[in-house]
């Protein structure tokens, strides 16, 4: 059994693409869906706990014209085929020159998740690959984990304050250490 009871984390939200699944740049096409290793494990251990899980994740091959809401929302399913069902999701479907408010590294997805889940983002975690990730959680009052990939700048990896080497390591961090260790 998970070491669950006094945890004061309530939700883990993760960013999609290279993080909960291989990043296939615009992928419209769920037969293109593959989970990353151990995020299956991931989400089961955090469920059993109690704490809520989400995705929150730009989508602007959208707002491009590369790809359909619809599309964006076969892949999702497809992700909770495979992976199980998430409390919430968030997505921005802009392109970076719409200069929503919504797109990470703005905080307003995280926000979104957080009223929709109940909670104040300081009883988040928010899950990502890249720099945007982790300025989004910290911009919302989250805390931010980045669990990198060969495509991670490594100033991205160095200017986060908490790092996992995976998706494992970063749920290990999340429920048995307090913030600002770092795995790598």
């Amino acid at each position: 059994m998970e070491p669950c009871d006094g945890l004061s984390l309530r939700a883990v939200l993760f960013d999609r693409d290279g993080t909960l699944i291989r990043d296939v740049p615009y992928n419209g096409d769920p037969d293109r869906v593959r989970p990353m290793p151990q995020a299956r494990e991931v989400l089961e251990r955090l469920r059993s706990c109690g704490i809520a899980t989400g995705v929150v994740s730009n989508q602007s091959g959208v707002g491009r014209g590369l790809l359909t809401f619809g599309q964006v929302t076969a892949v999702n399913s497809r992700i909770e085929q495979l992976l199980g069902p998430f409390n919430v999701w968030e997505i921005c479907p802009h392109s970076p020159e719409d200069g929503c408010g919504c797109r990470k590294p703005a905080p307003e997805l995280i926000h979104r998740a957080c009223r929709r889940l109940g909670i104040s983002p300081a009883e988040a975690v928010y899950i990502g690959d890249i720099g945007s990730d982790v300025e989004a959680a910290h911009a919302a009052g989250a805390r931010g984990v980045m669990v990198p990939t060969p495509l991670t700048l490594p100033a991205e990896v160095e200017a986060a304050p908490e790092v996992a080497a995976d998706l494992l390591s970063a749920v290990d961090l999340l429920l048995a250490a307090p913030s600002g260790r770092n795995i790598r």
